[in-house]
């Protein structure tokens, strides 16, 4: 294999010919040999956006000159457009900071910049990774700009894949709201719902999220670079930093503004918590859903059996004909690991020390794999299995009228004490309420019915005006 030679402040290493990654890369390839998990397209998109923003910057105002700064903008766009994204090698567990990813993206583009120029890679004399890539930028400023920024790309693809779920949830409301069945409270009989109003209802908590999502961007939107190592921007030209994060705002498309306070930029992590925090908020209302439709869908002989899922694949190896929820038990699990992944987060965002927080590595790697979960999931689970879903009607008109607490309806008429006698007794001689009740002549034939049938059961799921 042909290989160049390239040097660092640590020594020379022999690096692959076709290679653009350079020696800084190639070490750190070598230091954390971690878990195969390179770094998020997301990510990677966004730190390309960053360099191409701060070479345009820095080519305006005079810190670089017009054939290296051409050369550097031209690279990092083709990255932006997804080229060299398999160059990017580094581990998403690495040395602290992500200098390592920043300096794998700088060479990257000093090599390829090289070559747009006709010059062999590795010739940092002409195009040098650290004194033009990098120009007028540290780690420490620009890993907290590109954290924000790819979460930003990553919560847009979050929120059209929940927008297609609650699309989903939204006509099973409307095509099962003529069909009233028990409703329950800890697993017991409760008063009647709508099965339509049940599915509105998973609607409506993600809808309520997502009116959360502007706050979470907002906090994104609010970015450290131009601080340089500590916020104080030192080597970096006058008027870099804002004109570097408008031109970041033009690229990306998003409301990017320079930070109120540079120093705390540095130092906090909280408005990639808060993203975190918005996905676990997301995940467990998910996965209490997901809970429900395996519920409801229990059985056939043996559950509720008042849904039934769409049959996706074969449930048990042993078991002819067993079909499993097997779309929503991914969603649990997709569920538990974004849960957990928001604790990971929670702690680097705490493990931070003085003018910076160095845990952002593992911040980026779990929001973004967060994110990554739900956006390529939820629109499978909206077609594979929400779609699909069939009511079971019979079942659930066998449940609601076999329901002790519909004898609630009476209280206003007969009081608490007297209506809790009857369902017992009701339950003791294994018939419904509404017959004992006739049988004990509490109630006359048409008193029973208007309070307890079919017709009436039904007007029970409307809510109180």
């Amino acid at each position: 294999m042909a290989t160049r030679k390239e040097r660092d402040s640590l020594g020379e290493r022999e690096i692959p010919e076709e290679a653009y990654y350079g020696v800084n890369s190639l070490r750190a390839l070598e230091n954390f040999p971690v878990s195969g998990l390179k770094a998020s397209p997301y990510l990677i998109r966004a730190y390309a956006l960053q360099k191409q923003a701060s070479a345009e910057a820095n080519l305006a105002l005079g810190a670089l000159d017009k054939e290296k700064g051409g050369a550097i903008i031209k690279a990092a766009a083709e990255m932006v457009n997804g080229k060299f994204h398999d160059q990017v090698i580094v581990d998403v567990f690495q040395a602290g900071a992500g200098t390592s990813t920043n300096m794998n993206l700088n060479e990257i583009i000093a090599n390829r910049a090289l070559e747009l120029l006709g010059k062999k890679k590795g010739e940092y004399t002409v195009i040098s990774p650290n004194d033009h890539v990098n120009r007028g930028q540290s780690t420490n400023d620009t890993f907290p700009t590109v954290l924000n920024l790819s979460i930003l790309l990553a919560l847009k693809d979050v929120e059209s894949s929940t927008r297609t779920l609650i699309k989903s949830l939204r006509k099973k409301e409307k095509e099962f709201g003529g069909v009233p069945k028990s409703g329950r409270t800890h697993l017991k009989d409760a008063m009647p719902v709508t099965l339509g109003e049940e599915f509105g209802a998973y609607a409506s908590v993600l809808e309520r999220i997502l009116e959360g999502m502007p706050r979470v961007r907002e906090g994104l939107c609010e970015l450290a670079l131009g601080g340089t190592a500590v916020g104080t921007g030192i080597n970096a030209v006058p008027k870099y930093r804002g004109m570097a994060v408008k031109r970041l705002a033009e690229l990306s498309g998003f409301p990017l503004k320079v930070s109120k306070d540079p120093f705390e930029t540095m130092q906090s992590r909280w408005a990639a918590l808060a993203a975190s925090a918005f996905l676990k908020s997301l995940a467990v209302e998910l996965s209490r859903i997901s809970n429900d439709l395996r519920l409801l869908s229990s059985g056939p002989g043996s559950g509720l059996d008042e849904i039934r899922l769409p049959e996706v694949q074969s449930g048990s190896s042993i078991m002819p004909a067993k079909v499993n929820p097997s779309m929503g038990e991914c969603l649990n699990q997709i569920c538990f690991h974004i849960i957990g992944a928001d604790f990971a987060t929670t702690m680097a965002a705490e493990g931070g020390q003085l003018e910076i927080n160095v845990m952002m590595p593992v911040m980026a790697f779990e929001t973004l794999f967060s994110s990554t979960l739900l956006a390529n999931y939820l629109p499978a689970f909206s077609s594979k299995c929400i779609d699909g879903i069939v009511v079971m009607k019979e079942k659930c008109e066998t449940y609601l009228l076999a329901s002790t607490s519909l004898a609630t309806i009476l209280t206003p008429k007969l009081g608490y004490l007297k209506v809790a006698e009857a369902i017992k007794k009701a339950m003791a001689n294994n018939e419904s309420v509404k017959s004992y009740l006739v049988r004990e002549k509490i109630l006359t034939e048409k008193e029973a019915e208007e309070l307890l049938g079919k017709e009436a059961l039904y007007k029970l799921t409307r809510p109180v005006e």
